[in-house]
């Protein structure tokens, strides 16, 4: 498997994001160990999803914000697409 590569300020998001998670889960008093076997995943991914580690399926990522009931937070990716919307409305003219 290739290792994604990313620019400093997006690994930043992605490490934010696996902080939240984790923060999610501790808010919950979930232990890690729980959080892994309730997501279907080892618990040295589930470490991985916490640090916002890019090699990790997107189906791991979905499967802990499940566990902690935040799978709606799937939805909000690409929601606003603003870019799209005004490249759209550019071709209209």
């Amino acid at each position: 498997m290739k290792k994604q590569i990313l620019l400093p300020k997006y690994t930043a998001l992605l490490e934010q994001m696996g902080e939240n998670i984790k923060l999610a889960r501790k808010r919950r008093k979930l232990t890690a160990i729980q959080v892994a076997e309730r997501a279907g995943i080892a618990r040295s991914t589930l470490y991985l999803v916490e640090k916002g580690e890019s090699s990790v399926a997107m189906g791991a990522y979905f499967n802990v914000l499940r566990v902690l009931g935040l799978e709606n937070d799937f939805l909000k990716l690409a929601a606003d697409d603003e870019l799209g919307r005004k490249l759209q409305d550019l071709d209209l003219l």
